[in-house]
């Protein structure tokens, strides 16, 4: 008589180190009708991985469009509560819900709300690297793609604060000939470029351009040869004829670059320290193996509450019907 194979006792799962996560993450996206969005500054895998990769304009429009399931975003806080306010009947996940922003750490929205109560009949413009809450509170929202739009688009008559970023308001201010008075935040890895180190750089590379994201320093700004967003940052690269550039922005967008324009030859531009300050701590969260997790466990989730949703969602639409 035949003896009956008895199933194995060992159920044990694969520990992440034996999964092959990347066909792993492909194959949840796929169970799950999830989209993955990730930031520029994500690692490159994350990138390779994403159904959507850009600046925080070309994500919150990808946001929009989705007819996804579940909502994967790869950035920063501030980007998954807006993925959320527009798309309230979607999942929402965030693959570390420690990822913040300095940007929007620094303007908490009692401060704020004081401060916009000092200027009655203003138009308040905020950059999207702000909290749900601030959004509620303003009339415009705006990235550093479009903000010289947005601003150009309020009335002459108007008083104009724009928050939270006073090195990008600084910069629309002198683009558009408007006078704002200006929330006194920065981002903590903009901040870290060294003007000292990148003209010493430039000594050392000669032919190389400098090219600049607004929210650096106004002293670094003036040495640049061309400043723009992080998708306008990579469309210069890959069009420009140089052969040579020095970047200065989050170094995450090398990996873009470097697969759009091949034989160019990318510098980061140095920070302050002997260190990786010129990574921004937030988006290095985010790892493949928490992307996997919360494909896998549909957590951890981004909620917010339903009136902040609809309050937040109104200056986000009148951005986005700029285009």
């Amino acid at each position: 008589m035949a003896v009956p194979v008895l199933p194995s006792l060992d159920r044990r799962e694969p520990s992440l180190a034996e999964l092959d996560l990347d066909d792993e993450i492909r194959r949840l996206k796929k169970e799950r009708n999830a989209v993955l969005l990730a930031h520029y500054y994500q690692e490159s895998e994350i990138q390779d991985l994403a159904d959507v990769t850009g600046d925080s304009l070309q994500l919150a429009q990808a946001a929009q469009k989705t007819r996804a399931d579940v909502i994967l975003f790869a950035g920063v806080h501030f980007m998954a509560e807006t993925a959320k306010i527009l798309n309230p009947e979607r999942i929402v996940l965030v693959p570390d819900m420690k990822a913040g922003c300095s940007l929007a750490d620094n303007c908490p929205v009692d401060r704020f709300v004081a401060w916009k109560s000092r200027y009655p009949g203003s138009v308040v413009v905020s950059y999207i690297n702000c909290s749900a809450a601030v959004k509620a509170e303003s009339d415009w929202i705006c990235t550093s793609s479009n903000a010289e739009r947005v601003v150009r688009a309020i009335p002459s008559d108007k008083t104009i604060l724009f928050a939270p970023d006073k090195n990008l308001g600084r910069h629309v201010s002198k683009k558009t000939g408007r006078e704002m008075v200006l929330w006194p935040g920065s981002c903590i890895v903009h901040e870290t470029f060294s003007l000292r180190k990148l003209e010493a750089l430039r000594l050392q590379h000669p032919e190389a351009k400098i090219i600049a994201h607004p929210e650096c320093e106004e002293s670094l700004l003036e040495l640049a040869a061309f400043i723009g967003s992080t998708s306008a940052l990579l469309s210069f690269v890959e069009k420009d004829p140089a052969n040579e550039f020095i970047v200065a922005t989050e170094p995450g967008i090398l990996h873009q670059m470097q697969k759009r324009a091949p034989t160019k030859k990318l510098v980061p531009a140095p920070p302050e320290g002997n260190c990786a300050c010129n990574e921004c701590p937030f988006m290095r969260l985010n790892t493949p193996e928490k992307v996997y997790l919360a494909l896998r466990d549909l957590e951890p989730r981004l909620e917010l509450p339903v009136e902040l949703r609809e309050r937040a969602k109104v200056p986000i639409d009148r951005m986005l019907a700029l285009g």
